[in-house]
């Protein structure tokens, strides 16, 4: 019959031949954003439901070609909720169709915020459209978050090693280490920016020339970084 070895034990609180102590260690860095997040609503309304859906249809074709036409300054360009729905009359026993509404979301993240000062007043410029924004952020990939996860460790050993020296001794081993900042995640920080154009012009009316473009001042972005970690000692002479 074969034995099952034992499991080692582990004390969690250490023990007076292997102490233990447990840090934390923060860091706080301020990051110029990499990236900008726009919202762009394109809406249509008519008395007419295949009318409407044209309008619309014309609408986006026109904004999906101003978007792509910045190329590579465009990191992404995505098409979200698409509506088509009927407005009735408010009075009446039978309900009758007074309009149909549509609208359709866009969304698009720039790298190169020059551009973008100069596209969100080209979109703004457009009839019924809607832009808001923008979002500020860093990339999930940014190494500005590995230099935070960095200094929080050295944070925390630099505080193991103060109270080791303060007893006397040394640290010994790492026992674990943990992210207590993990739920955290990227952050977007949004500018306080929205317009909304309407058409009031008829026909024959001149077409203006692009409005000049509007200076966005990017918002840093605040990156945080916690982790816990626990080493042990070798047992100080306490006497």
């Amino acid at each position: 019959m074969t034995e099952t070895p034992t499991p080692a034990t582990h004390h969690s609180y250490g023990t007076p031949t292997t102490p233990h102590v447990t840090v934390r260690g923060e860091a706080h860095l301020e990051a110029d954003p990499e990236i900008a997040r726009i919202a762009i609503t394109l809406t249509a309304r008519n008395t007419d439901r295949r009318t409407t859906l044209d309008d619309l249809t014309r609408r986006n074709t026109t904004t999906l070609d101003l978007i792509k036409g910045y190329g590579d300054a465009v990191e992404e360009l995505e098409t979200g909720t698409l509506t088509i729905r009927p407005e009735l009359t408010r009075h009446g026993r039978a309900e009758r169709i007074r309009a149909y509404h549509g609208s359709i979301q866009l969304t698009a993240t720039l790298s190169d915020f020059t551009t973008l000062g100069e596209l969100v007043t080209r979109l703004a410029d457009q009839d019924l459209t809607r832009v808001d924004g923008p979002w500020w952020a860093l990339r999930p990939t940014s190494p500005v978050h590995a230099t935070a996860r960095r200094q929080a460790v050295q944070e925390a050993l630099q505080r193991a090693r103060e109270y080791a020296e303060a007893l006397d001794t040394r640290i010994d081993a790492l026992l674990e280490l943990s992210d207590t900042g993990i739920g955290g995640g990227p952050r977007m920080t949004r500018t306080a920016f929205s317009t909304q154009t309407m058409a009031y012009g008829g026909a024959g009316t001149e077409a203006a020339p692009d409005p000049a473009p509007i200076d966005l001042e990017p918002v840093r972005q605040n990156v945080d970084a916690q982790v816990e970690a626990s080493f042990t000692l070798v047992p100080p002479n306490l006497g």
